[in-house]
C-alpha cells in the first residue's frame, strides 16, 4: 500500500513538471534588438527611446532587455548585425535610421520591425504597402527628413541673404544621402544659389577634409546621417576653421558649437517605444500605420553666431 501511495505521489509530482515549465516560459522577458550606426548607447535618440521603454513602465534587466548592436558609423556593417539580431532571436527590432531598417528588412520578414525614425518613403522602399496600413513587419516613424533638407537652406538663404554659393555635406553610399543632395539641389535653384556638393564616405575621409575644400563656399549644409553625427566635432571645427556659417540636422551640433541646427526632434523615439510595447502585447506590426513625426528643434548658439550677430537683428 505504502509503495502504491508513493507511486501515486511521483507521477502527481512528475505531472506538475510540464506545468511549471510551461509558467517559466510565460513569464519569459521580451527582448528587443536595437540595430543603429551610431558610435554609443548614449545617442540622444537611442537615449529618447530609452526614456519612452522607462514611462511605459518597462525595467531594463527585469520587465524587458534592450539588446544594441552598433555598427559606429560603419554602414556595411549593418546587414552582419541586424542577421546577428535575427540568429538570438530578439522579439522586436527597431531602427534608426533607414540604411537600418534596409538591413533589419533583407534579414527577417517575420520578426516586427520598429522603424524610430525612416528618412525615406517606406512604402517607395518596399517597407510597407502603405502608410496606415503597412501589411507586413515594419511599422514606425516616418521623419521628413528630406524635405528638412531644402528648408535648412531656406533658413541659411534667410539668415544670410548675401549668400550666392553652399557646400553640402553628404554620404553618397547611404539610403537617403543622395536624395537629400537632391532636394537641397532642386531648393537652391528656386534660391538661386549654387551647389557645391562634398561626398565623404567614412569617418577617415570627413577627417581629411581641409578648410580648403570649402574655399568659395560661404554657407555649410550637413545632411542628416548618424556617421555625420557620430563626428559632428570634426565638423563643427571644419566650418569654425573655414569661417562661414553653417545649419545641421540635430541639436547637437548646435550644442556643440555649431552656429544653427534645425531638424526633427528626437520625441519621434519616445514614440517609438509605443508601438514596441503594443507589438510586445500582441498587435500586429502591419496593423499599426506608420506615423509623421511633426516636431523640430530650430537652436542657435549663440556664442557661435557672435561674430555674424548682425544677421540675427
Amino acid at each position: 500500500m505504502r509503495r502504491r501511495r508513493f507511486i501515486t505521489l511521483v507521477g502527481g509530482a512528475v505531472a506538475t513538471w510540464p506545468l511549471a515549465a510551461q509558467a517559466q516560459q510565460t513569464a519569459k522577458i521580451p527582448r528587443v534588438g536595437v540595430l543603429s550606426p551610431a558610435s554609443s548607447e548614449a545617442a540622444g535618440t537611442l537615449a529618447a527611446f530609452r526614456q519612452g521603454i522607462r514611462d511605459l513602465g518597462y525595467v531594463e534587466g527585469q520587465t524587458i532587455v534592450l539588446d544594441f548592436r552598433l555598427s559606429k558609423g560603419d554602414y556595411d556593417a549593418l546587414p552582419k548585425l541586424a542577421t546577428q539580431l535575427v540568429r538570438v532571436p530578439v522579439d522586436v527590432i527597431v531602427t534608426d535610421t533607414t540604411s537600418a531598417t534596409q538591413a533589419a528588412a533583407s534579414a527577417t520578414r517575420t520578426l516586427p520591425i520598429v522603424m524610430a525614425a525612416s528618412g525615406g518613403d517606406p512604402v517607395a522602399l518596399g517597407f510597407a504597402t502603405s502608410l496606415n496600413k503597412p501589411g507586413g513587419n515594419v511599422t514606425g516613424m516616418l521623419l521628413l527628413s528630406i524635405q528638412l533638407n531644402a528648408k535648412r537652406l531656406q533658413l541659411l538663404k534667410y539668415a544670410f541673404p548675401a549668400i550666392t554659393r553652399v557646400a553640402v555635406l553628404f554620404i553618397p553610399t547611404s539610403a537617403i544621402g543622395p536624395s537629400g543632395l537632391r532636394a537641397t539641389e532642386e531648393a537652391a535653384k528656386l534660391l538661386g544659389i549654387a551647389i557645391n556638393p562634398i561626398a565623404v564616405s567614412s569617418p577617415n575621409e570627413l577627417r581629411a577634409l581641409l578648410p580648403a575644400d570649402l574655399a568659395g563656399s560661404e554657407g555649410l549644409i550637413v545632411t542628416a546621417d548618424a556617421m555625420f553625427w557620430n563626428n559632428r566635432a570634426t565638423i563643427v571645427a571644419l566650418a569654425s576653421s573655414a569661417r562661414i556659417p553653417s545649419l545641421y540636422p540635430e541639436r547637437e551640433y548646435a550644442d556643440d558649437g555649431g552656429l544653427i541646427a534645425y531638424g526633427a526632434n528626437p520625441d519621434h523615439f519616445r514614440q517609438a517605444a509605443g508601438y514596441v510595447d503594443r507589438i510586445l502585447r500582441g498587435e500586429k506590426p502591419g496593423d499599426l500605420p506608420i506615423n509623421a513625426s511633426s516636431k523640430v528643434d530650430f537652436v542657435v548658439n549663440l556664442r557661435t553666431a557672435r561674430p555674424w550677430a548682425y544677421n540675427f537683428t
